[in-house]
This record gives C-alpha cells, sequence and structure tokens, in this order.
C-alpha cells in the first residue's frame, strides 16, 4: 500500500567513509610489506628487536610529553590564579601534541608507523605537521566554530555568530547587551 508521498532522499556514503577503511587497509599492507622486506633482508629477531625497541622508546616519549605538558598546565594555573602575565605555553604552545603522537606511531607495531613516529621526534618536521595540521583544521573546522545555532523550546533554530571577547578591543562587543534568554 502506497501513500503516494514522495519518499526522502537518501544521502549515499560519504567520501570520509568509503576512504578511511580503504586507507587503514592500505596502511596495514605497507606495514606487512615492510616488516616482510627487512625480515627477509635481516632476520626475524632484528624485527622483532626494532619493534620492542621502538614501543619503548614510544612509551618514554609519550611519558615525557605528558609530564611536560602537566608542567605547563599547572603553571598557566598558578600564574592564572596570582594574576600574572600569561607565559610562553600559553601564546605559541609547546608541541607536545605532536609529541605524544609521535610516541603514539612509535608504539604501534609496524616500521612504517616508526618512521613517520621518529620523523615527528626532528623539531623542524614537528614545527611543520603542526602548523600544517592546524591550518588544515581551521579551514575545515573554522567558520563550523565560528557559527553557532540556538535552539529554542519551541524547536526555532536561531543562526548566530560567535564573537570572541579580547580585553582592551574597544569595538568589542559591550557588556551592557542584555542576557539571551529561552
Amino acid at each position: 500500500m502506497t501513500t503516494g508521498a514522495p519518499l526522502p532522499p537518501t544521502r549515499g556514503r560519504s567520501r570520509a567513509r568509503t576512504l578511511v577503511p580503504l586507507g587503514l587497509a592500505a596502511w596495514l599492507v605497507l606495514e606487512i610489506w615492510f616488516v616482510t622486506l627487512v625480515a627477509d633482508a635481516t632476520s626475524g629477531l632484528v624485527v622483532l628487536a626494532l619493534l620492542v625497541g621502538a614501543g619503548v622508546l614510544g612509551a618514554a616519549v609519550v611519558k615525557r610529553a605528558g609530564r611536560r605538558a602537566f608542567t605547563a598546565l599547572t603553571e598557566t594555573l598558578q600564574r592564572q590564579q596570582t594574576g600574572g602575565a600569561p607565559g610562553p605555553a600559553e601564546k605559541g604552545g609547546t608541541g607536545n601534541g605532536m609529541l605524544m603522537l609521535g610516541g603514539l606511531l612509535l608504539m604501534l607495531p609496524g616500521l612504517a608507523s616508526d618512521v613517520l613516529g621518529l620523523l615527528l621526534l626532528v623539531p623542524p618536521v614537528r614545527a611543520a605537521a603542526a602548523r600544517y595540521g592546524e591550518r588544515a583544521l581551521d579551514r575545515r573546522m573554522g567558520t563550523a566554530l565560528r557559527q553557532a545555532r540556538i535552539h529554542r523550546p519551541d524547536g526555532k533554530v536561531v543562526p548566530g555568530e560567535v564573537i570572541p571577547d579580547t580585553p582592551g578591543d574597544p569595538t568589542g562587543p559591550k557588556d551592557n547587551r542584555p542576557p539571551l534568554t529561552s
């Protein structure tokens, strides 16, 4: 029995849902191929030693980066409580995220991920990767992060824009605006 109403349009698979599994499969094939190449050139024990050594090095890198991040966080919180000026970690960041990513790549079993993890331990490569990642994230998510939607109880959506409040900005929003209520 049909009602005569048209069916809602079906959306196809997104590009990410198609490419991510294919990329992961290709990465796994690459990892296995590298391991077999090195095992054929040397021996299985050398490959095992490389994988275990990379895992230990990766754990040490992640531990060190975590300590640095925790130290920076506690210094920032102490500085904010005392009302001090922002430190260098608050102004530009220290790159702990890329360092942790490098350690995690080292901890993954496989030689291709170890090479990428070792590359992220080199400071100029880490800085370039961080800049590229920040630009890519800002390009993809910048407009979405600047837009805000307020869902009212009656189901209406009110589009808005997030305006950062910077101190000392004469063109910034004034505090004499009435608060938003639902």
